[in-house]
């Protein structure tokens, strides 16, 4: 599977002690599940088909079919029903399995009081660590870390303030989201275009961006599902 069309849960309890809340994990709110403010995404533990190892993820809440839009710990799976998805007190996002953290996802905090942050998951399907009560104080976003999926509200691409570097990589295979061979990035230096690559021999590009579309892809102008906008900052 490539590039398709792109945590809990935090604290994995015993089923009979968790529960289902919307929107926002704090550090003393255990969860198997979460939900979008409007319930339009949810946030929890998935296995692929024909796979017992399980991963944390969000995806759409309304479509029948589960359809994945990001992974969390997609080349750090869990073996068994131990995980937990916690925000420490320290103000740190984890993936623990017992005692032990099995996967960290943020750790750059430097929060001098104790439960100063929390975890949303927006209705846009960004999952987000933020400092309590202050939404404009956004740590860290999912969005910053897309695995094979771009949705609307996302960005592809480098981040000139800060150099980070957003791009799209393949699954291993359809019961593997593993970061696979394949990846999707924007080069930004010259007209931006973007190129597709396996490993580092690149197989194909779209063409300039003529500020309309890629010059590449005719059809990228058509405003069907969504519109591209190029942002050069």
């Amino acid at each position: 599977m490539f590039l398709q069309h792109l945590m809990l849960l935090i604290l994995m309890l015993p089923l009979s002690s968790s529960s289902t809340t919307t929107g926002t994990i704090t550090p003393d709110q255990p969860l198997q599940l979460l939900l979008s403010r409007e319930s339009r995404f949810a946030l929890g533990f998935f296995s692929p088909q024909n796979s017992t190892l399980r991963y944390a993820g969000v995806w759409y809440n309304t479509i029948r079919e589960q359809t994945v839009v990001w992974a969390l710990n997609r080349d750090h799976p869990i073996t068994d029903n131990s995980g937990v998805f916690s925000i420490h007190t320290s103000g740190n996002l984890l993936l623990r399995r017992g005692n032990t953290v099995h996967h960290v996802l943020y750790t750059n905090v430097s929060i001098s009081s104790v439960n100063a942050t929390v975890a949303r998951l927006l209705d846009t399907g960004n999952l987000v660590l933020m400092i309590h009560n202050d939404e404009k104080r956004v740590l860290w976003q999912g969005f910053d870390y897309p695995t094979d999926t771009v949705i609307p509200y996302m960005k592809i691409g480098l981040n000139g303030s800060t150099g980070l570097n957003r791009f799209l990589t393949s699954y291993k295979s359809q019961s593997d989201p593993g970061t696979g061979a394949y990846s999707a990035r924007l080069n930004s230096s010259g007209s931006p275009q973007i190129f597709l690559y396996q490993g580092s021999q690149r197989l194909w590009r779209t063409g300039h961006w003529n500020g309309q579309r890629f010059s590449g892809v005719p059809a990228s102008k058509a405003k069907v599902l969504f519109n591209n906008i190029f942002l050069n900052n």
